[in-house]
């Protein structure tokens, strides 16, 4: 699948002059992300970000599949086996050697963690002569993209405990930890003995810093030389600072409102409906978010071009509208104004969480626009677990996160985990569809583009019409880069920092 950006890289990005270099051969990069643990299932994404760990299969920032610890791979005339060629004279950081047995044994655990390869329908991982054998159940196309991912990096065998518990960061990739502060900060050095081009930094600092007020005054000051997703105001803000570069990139992360669709005042697709109906999205993306442009019409943005649907009805606001669905549903304004039926007022409690610092003020948004059609919300503000957890227990009612749907290169890898049978963490809650899980699976497991194009059909216009999600705003991703820092890629895969390509100007 390829994607099409624009001003997706910066190349060879260079102001008058490297005054925030401090010694020309290190950077520091500042992001909200915290690095909580050594493990992949739990951490992978940054840990690829920092090209600390490696996969066997890498892609570039137009998501085209390219070789990374794997050089070639091949599938069987039934497609039921995948061999996945090993490059030959790679080390890890400790100076292990990177085999087959290794990679196996790495990857067998990233199966058996939740995550993308879990929703592979795969019968046994196993060593061979310099190869990685796959064994499927059935013919699945897309295993090369989620073998992309960020939980499936080959950390080394010394990274693992007796345990076979993950407890240190060693992979390897052109970076190497020198010093890990979990969950805030890590302190990386060039990897002299890396298989592939040679960084042009020594050294980097990573620091995951929750409030985007600080992350914006860590650009401005030149305390970070690289710091992603900025809020509005910050952004704004460091557009007017000359040492600073500020780029905003489109991304396929969607601001969605996971829903419970069990709920007995959500389980029919028409209170949805009305719940998205009452959403003044170009509101939110105008004085919330300020880029007008991503107001959201459907969940799939048009970054993802093989997903966007044109022909869809987009999502609207219509207040009125949205309060004569929920009369048909037998609800009736109480006393207070809020809806009542059979004796219950329609209270829902919304969970979100503070890191992405849009979150909560799109929250209080939704209370004051649900509470106009009838809607008690209340907002719950805190860690970013809530939503799982409330998943799991089934007390989650609705939830306010972002969702990137291209943590694989195929989004297929994301879309099985949040929308086939089941539903997950992160997707679908109370909701089967089978018409779905069937296109999902049938996109899985072909690369006939004429049977994919018909099955993307299928799923995009279910999701836009049961909304198991609603979606309600399509992502920038936003930078701010320190002058004189060169060759400055911003992924929109967010894959990478590309920290390896980075150079000071001289």
């Amino acid at each position: 699948m390829r994607y099409f950006y624009a001003a997706t890289i910066l190349a060879a990005l260079a102001l008058s002059s490297p005054a925030l270099s401090r010694d020309g051969n290190s950077v520091t990069i500042a992001s909200p992300w915290e690095v909580a643990s050594a493990d992949p299932a739990i951490s992978g994404f940054v840990i690829q970000k920092l090209q600390i760990m490696e996969n066997l299969v890498d892609a570039d920032v137009e998501g085209i599949l390219r070789p990374g610890l794997a050089t070639q791979w091949s599938v069987s005339a039934d497609g039921l086996t995948w061999t996945f060629t090993l490059r030959e004279n790679v080390i890890f950081h400790d100076g292990s050697e990177f085999n087959a047995i290794n990679a196996a044994a790495a990857l067998n655990r990233s199966f058996e963690q939740p995550g993308v390869l879990s929703k592979a329908p795969i019968s046994s991982i196993g060593p061979g002569d310099g190869v990685v054998v796959f064994e499927l159940e059935h013919a699945f196309a897309s295993l090369p993209a989620l073998l992309a991912h960020a939980t499936t990096v080959i950390p080394a065998p010394g990274a693992v405990d007796a345990e076979g518990v993950p407890s240190a960061l060693i992979g390897t990739g052109p970076f190497q930890v020198t010093e890990f502060s979990p969950p805030q900060a890590l302190e990386l050095v060039r990897f002299d003995s890396y298989w592939g081009k040679a960084p042009a930094i020594e050294s980097a600092s990573y620091l995951a810093a929750g409030r985007a007020e600080t992350r914006a005054l860590l650009a401005e000051s030149g305390d970070a030389d690289l710091v992603f997703t900025l809020d509005p105001s910050g952004f704004s803000r460091l557009a007017d600072v000359p040492e600073v570069e500020t780029v905003a990139v489109p991304i396929p992360r969607v601001l969605t409102l996971k829903v419970n669709a069990s709920h007995p005042f959500l389980d029919d697709p028409q209170a949805r409906q009305a719940l998205s109906l009452a959403i003044d999205r170009a509101g939110i993306a105008t004085a919330i978010t300020r880029f007008p442009e991503g107001a959201a019409t459907q969940l799939f943005p048009p970054v993802l071009s093989d997903w966007h649907d044109e022909s869809l009805d987009p999502l609207e606001s219509d207040p009125a509208a949205a309060r004569a669905l929920l009369m048909d549903l037998g609800w009736r304004e109480g006393e207070d104004k809020i809806l009542v039926r059979d004796g219950q007022r329609f209270t829902l409690e919304l969970r979100t969480f503070p890191d992405r610092p849009e979150l909560p003020l799109i929250a209080a948004a939704l209370q004051d626009q649900w509470r106009a059609i009838g809607i008690d919300l209340t907002v719950n503000v805190s860690n970013y677990s809530i939503i799982p957890e409330g998943h799991k227990d089934g007390t989650l009612e609705v939830a306010l996160y972002a969702r990137n749907y291209a943590l694989t290169p195929d989004p297929i890898g994301t879309l099985l985990q949040d929308f086939g049978t089941g539903g997950g963490d992160w997707g679908a809650m109370g909701w089967d569809n089978k018409a779905v899980a069937e296109a999902l699976d049938r996109i899985a497991s072909t690369a006939d583009q004429a049977q994919r194009s018909e099955a993307v059909s299928v799923v995009s216009r279910s999701l836009q019409s049961e909304l198991p999600v609603i979606p309600i705003i399509w992502y920038q991703h936003t930078a701010a880069i320190a002058e004189g820092l060169q060759n400055v890629i911003i992924d929109p895969l967010q894959r990478s920092y590309g920290l390896s390509d980075i150079a000071w100007a001289e």
